[in-house]
């Protein structure tokens, strides 16, 4: 029978936690012919006394498990607790949801069906279709949420994931095997993303399943709203391959203007001939900078010919984004004219504004798909 660990990391929950153990017991008995259910309750040293509380309900159920430690933030909390429910509770399901009565324990039956049903990683998302977020949150609190989820799925470029932030998920202890390293080093909010990040990057099998968030009744929230967005948008730029393959191309653009300068104006070569030699410098430059940094995750193996018929692959797509654009500005030339655009008392030759609309909205998007889906496309789980 698979053994389910619910982790509960607390820190001044001792108006919740005898609610929440209820609930969670309450619903235990609706699957107890399936699983086996336990509760880990990992506490950073709680001066409210949430632990004695916990040592008490040990006495009237034994699967209840208490673990202390130093306060060192939500993602220590969680991995200490994951570490322990997988070497000392010989888990074979994992479940991580607030201690606040946030996340409604009715709810874990639908996370056991997605995993019975091939899932490997679960997350209640109050982004998808029966959903929600409270009524009563403010106009502010509501941005943040919806807009930092909006900025996580675009700038990482991983749209298909609606909620990012949602401490309410389920997972196989596999998983948890695969991201651990070094995970508790995230705090908040962002060890939320960073860990369904790394599930992504190792390509396991995500689904989503409806939750409607309950605000806190007792207790004060952990939240600090200005730090929310700023160490999100710090998280992408640090971690998001899109982010990475947008530096390598304005690297590459630079460095092929730069040749190509120094080729014409100090070896006086034939412009021609100069800009190809530039062109397929940067290329390879470009190829190189996005195996081994913006797609490091899924790095190019197999020996050379794999990574000479990768190559060519690669060449095969910027050719391509160089028809796109002769065909965006025969287009664009046709349709919309060869006037001058004027912007203030500056005029601006039309070319220019049909270059730049054409590689962000259609050589950008084509290119990091083709290395996505093509060039350096995730293996097969």
């Amino acid at each position: 029978m698979p053994h389910v660990v619910i982790i509960l990391p607390t820190y001044n929950e001792a108006d919740n936690i005898r609610q929440l153990i209820k609930q969670l017991t309450d619903v235990f008995k609706q699957e107890e012919e399936a699983y086996q259910f336990s509760i880990l309750v990992v506490d950073d040293m709680s001066p409210d006394k949430t632990a004695d509380i916990v040592q008490e309900l040990q006495k009237r159920h034994s699967n209840i498990e208490l673990l202390l430690g130093e306060k060192r933030g939500l993602g220590a909390a969680y991995v200490r607790g994951m570490h322990y429910a997988v070497d000392k509770m010989q888990a074979d399901i994992l479940f991580q949801m607030d201690s606040d009565l946030s996340h409604d324990p009715k709810v874990i039956p639908s996370f056991l069906r997605k995993i019975e049903q091939g899932a490997d990683y679960v997350v209640g998302s109050r982004y998808i279709s029966g959903g929600s977020i409270p009524e009563n949150w403010g106009i502010d609190r509501k941005i943040y949420s919806i807009a930092g989820n909006l900025v996580i799925r675009f700038g990482l470029m991983i749209p298909r994931i609606h909620e990012w932030t949602s401490g309410y998920r389920a997972m196989r202890t596999e998983v948890f095997r695969k991201i651990r390293h070094g995970l508790e080093k995230y705090r908040g909010y962002i060890f939320q993303i960073a860990s369904m990040h790394r599930v992504v990057k190792a390509h396991f099998a995500i689904a989503e399943v409806p939750i409607s968030f309950i605000d806190r009744k007792y207790g004060k929230s952990k939240i600090i709203p200005k730090e929310y967005i700023p160490d999100i948008l710090r998280y992408i730029l640090l971690n998001s391959s899109f982010v990475r393959f947008f530096i390598t191309g304005l690297f590459g653009f630079g460095l092929d203007f730069s040749i190509a300068a120094f080729l014409i104006y100090m070896l006086h070569m034939f412009e021609p001939t100069a800009n190809a030699i530039s062109a397929a410098i940067a290329v390879s430059s470009n190829f190189l900078i996005n195996n081994y940094w913006s797609f490091n995750h899924k790095k190019i193996t197999g020996g050379l010919p794999v990574y000479i018929r990768k190559y060519m692959q690669f060449v095969i797509v910027a050719v391509g984004s160089v028809g796109i654009q002769w065909l965006g500005m025969y287009i664009a030339f046709h349709t919309l004219g060869e006037q001058d655009i004027i912007v203030g008392t500056f005029n601006i030759h039309p070319w220019i504004v049909y270059k730049i609309c054409i590689i962000i909205f259609f050589i950008i998007p084509y290119s990091y798909l083709m290395y996505n889906r093509v060039i350096w496309r995730a293996p097969e789980k």
